[in-house]
C-alpha cells in the first residue's frame, strides 16, 4: 500500500526505508551456510520475488551425515542464526509442495532450537494426498482467477478438489488445473534446481576409540563413501578426486615417519603425506567420473595397505572432488565389450597402487615404419 494509507492505519508506526542490496546479501550468506549441509539447495535472492525467504533443501540420504531429521533442523537453525533473525519454518515431505504446505501448516516447536517443523510420513503420492486432503484450497498456487472459480463452485478443500476427475478439471481450467490437480494428488514431480552446483562434498566422522586396523577403518571409510556418493548417485554426477585425511593419535605415534616395506613388496607409488603434526592426507585420482562407493573404498584402502597409518586414527575426513556430470557410454548392438574400456582403467589404476605407478608399462606404437623395431614401440604408464 502506499505510505500514506499504512500511516493512517498505524500512526505511531516507524517506517524504514528498504535496503535491498542488505537483504540480498542476507540471503546470499544463508544459502550459502545451507549448502554446507545439503548439495540441492535452492532459494531466491532477490527481494522484490515472490520465493524470496524461502529455501528447498534435498535432504535425501543425509541420516547417516547429520543425524535423524530433528537433529540436522537444530544444526540448520545454528548455521542461520548469524544471517536470518527471527524464528524458522521447516517443512519435510516427499514433493516440494507437499514441504511448502508442511511449513505453513507447522505447529510442533523444536526443542532447543527457535524452529517451527511438521514432518509428512514417506510414503509416496498417496501419504500425501492424504496428508493435504483436509487443508484449505487456497494453500494451491491457483490464480486469483481460479481461486474464485473454485469458490463459486463449492470446492473449500484440497481433497476435494483432487476427488474431482482429472479430465474434467483439465477441460475447465486448462493446463493450469492439471497442475494444480497433481499438486493435489501428491504428484509434484519439479525437482530442487541448485543455485549453485557442488563441485566438492566432504563427510567425516569422529573415532572413539582410535582405530589401529584397516579392517575397521575401512567399515568407517565406506561409511564415509556410501554417504557422499548417495548424493552423487542423486544428482546424477561423479567424482574424479578423492581426499583422505587422517588424524592420528599423537602419544601412539611413531617418532620416526618412515614406513617399514615387507622383504620383496615394492614401494607405493606416491606415500601419503603429513601436512600438519599427527595428520595424514591421502590423495587419489580416480580414472573416471563415478559415484559408485566400493570403487572410491577399494582405492583408498589400497593406498593405505600399501603404506599403513604409523598411530591409530582418532578422526577420518573424505571429500571427493572434481565433480562433473557422470559420462553415459552408448553401447553399441554388436559389440558388447564397448563397456570394458572403463573396467580396464580401474584395473589398471589400482594395480599401479599396488605395484608402483612406474611398474605397469602399456605399449603403443610410434612409428610403424621405423627401421629398428625398438623404435616402433615405445611404453607409457598404463595408468595414465
Amino acid at each position: 500500500m502506499r505510505l500514506a494509507a499504512a500511516h493512517a492505519l498505524a500512526p505511531d508506526a516507524a517506517f524504514l526505508v528498504p535496503d535491498l542490496a542488505r537483504y540480498r546479501a542476507a540471503a546470499e550468506a544463508a544459502l550459502d551456510a545451507l549448502a554446507t549441509f545439503a548439495p540441492y539447495v535452492e532459494g531466491e535472492t532477490d527481494p522484490e520475488q515472490d520465493g524470496f525467504g524461502g529455501a528447498y533443501l534435498g535432504i535425501d540420504g543425509l541420516e547417516r551425515l547429520w543425524g535423524a531429521e530433528p537433529v540436522l533442523l537444530g544444526r540448520i537453525a545454528a548455521a542461520l542464526a548469524p544471517h536470518i533473525p527471527g524464528p524458522i519454518r521447516a517443512g519435510i515431505a516427499g514433493s516440494r509442495f507437499g514441504a511448502l504446505v508442511a511449513a505453513i501448516v507447522a505447529r510442533e516447536r523444536l526443542p532447543g532450537a527457535d524452529v517451527t517443523w511438521r514432518a509428512v510420513p514417506p510414503g509416496g503420492p498417496e501419504v500425501e494426498a492424504a496428508f493435504l486432503a483436509p487443508l484449505p484450497v487456497a494453500l494451491l498456487p491457483a490464480a486469483p482467477e481460479t481461486q474464485e472459480r473454485l469458490r463459486v463452485l463449492g470446492v473449500r478443500r484440497i481433497g476435494e478438489f483432487a476427488a474431482l476427475p482429472r479430465a474434467a478439471v483439465l477441460a475447465r481450467f486448462g493446463a493450469e488445473g492439471g497442475f494444480l490437480h497433481d499438486l493435489a494428488s501428491g504428484r509434484d514431480g519439479r525437482r530442487i534446481v541448485p543455485r549453485r552446483p557442488a563441485e566438492r562434498l566432504c563427510a567425516e566422522a569422529e573415532l572413539e576409540p582410535p582405530v589401529g586396523s584397516l579392517e575397521a577403518l575401512r567399515f568407517v571409510l565406506h561409511r564415509l563413501a556410501d554417504a557422499l556418493c548417495g548424493q552423487l548417485t542423486a544428482r546424477g554426477t561423479g567424482a574424479t578426486l578423492a581426499r583422505l585425511e587422517m588424524t592420528l593419535e599423537v602419544r601412539g605415534a611413531r617418532r620416526s615417519r618412515e614406513t617399514p616395506v615387507r622383504r620383496g613388496a615394492l614401494p607405493p607409488p606416491t606415500p601419503p603425506r603429513s601436512e600438519a603434526p599427527g595428520t595424514l592426507r591421502v590423495e587419489q585420482p580416480l580414472p573416471g567420473p563415478t559415484a559408485r562407493p566400493e570403487a572410491v573404498e577399494r582405492l583408498l584402502l589400497a593406498r593405505l595397505e600399501a603404506a599403513p597409518p604409523a598411530a591409530p586414527i582418532e578422526r577420518l575426513s573424505l571429500e571427493l572432488d572434481g565433480v562433473v556430470p557422470a559420462a553415459g557410454r552408448q553401447l553399441g548392438l554388436f559389440a558388447p565389450q564397448a563397456a570394458r574400456a572403463a573396467r580396464l582403467e580401474w584395473q589398471l589404476a589400482d594395480l599401479a597402487i599396488r605395484f608402483g605407478s612406474g611398474r605397469v608399462l602399456r605399449a603403443t606404437v610410434r612409428d610403424p615404419e621405423a627401421r629398428l623395431p625398438e623404435a616402433r614401440i615405445g611404453w607409457s604408464e598404463a595408468s595414465r
